[in-house]
Parts: C-alpha cells; sequence; structure tokens
C-alpha cells in the first residue's frame, strides 16, 4: 500500500469540500442580493417535484427537469458578470451596459 497515496485522497477530499464550502457561499449570497434568482429559486421549488411527477419516462424528466438548472445557473452566471462590471467602474458606458443587459449597441 502506498502511504502517499492515502495522503492525496485526503487532500483531494479537503479541495472537494473547499469547493462545496464556497459554492455554497456563492449561492447564499447570490440569493440574499438578488430577488430573480430568490423568485427563481422558489419557482424551482414548486417546478422540480412537478417536472418529476409529470415526465413519464426518465428522459422525459430530465427533459423537465433540466432547464431549472440551467436558468438557475445562467442566472447566477449573470449576476457574476453584473458584479465584475461593478468592480471595475462606476461610470456609465455603454459596453458596461450591453455586458449588464446583453443589449444591441446603438
Amino acid at each position: 500500500m502506498n502511504p502517499m497515496g492515502n495522503k492525496s485522497q485526503q487532500s483531494q477530499i479537503k479541495r472537494m469540500l473547499s469547493a462545496c464550502k464556497y459554492s455554497t457561499q456563492g449561492f447564499k449570497a447570490c440569493y440574499k442580493s438578488e430577488a430573480a434568482f430568490r423568485l427563481e429559486v422558489w419557482l424551482a421549488v414548486v417546478l422540480l417535484p412537478l417536472g418529476y411527477f409529470l415526465g413519464e419516462s426518465s428522459i422525459e424528466k430530465v427533459l423537465l427537469i433540466a432547464p431549472i438548472f440551467v436558468v438557475l445557473i445562467v442566472e447566477m452566471l449573470n449576476s457574476a458578470v453584473e458584479a465584475v462590471v461593478d468592480r471595475i467602474g462606476t461610470e456609465k458606458h455603454e459596453l458596461s451596459g450591453f455586458a449588464k443587459d446583453v443589449r444591441l449597441l446603438q
């Protein structure tokens, strides 16, 4: 038995636990600061069981449930982009508006 293998495995478990901790912190921060994300989370709480019970086959269940997670992930990415744009500067700039709202440049 390789003693280094056990230490490496412990290190990987530590990293995974740290990653879970940071993910949870990010989820909580997004939930506290974004009204749209809070609404989407509560809709997910209702829609996830509904999608599970309405889907007859496994594929139908996945097709009903997966978009709910996609919406949550995209909302978190959008919040991250907005935070980065706000961090860079507070002055109005059309590229900042584009990054935050994804609207066409005029």
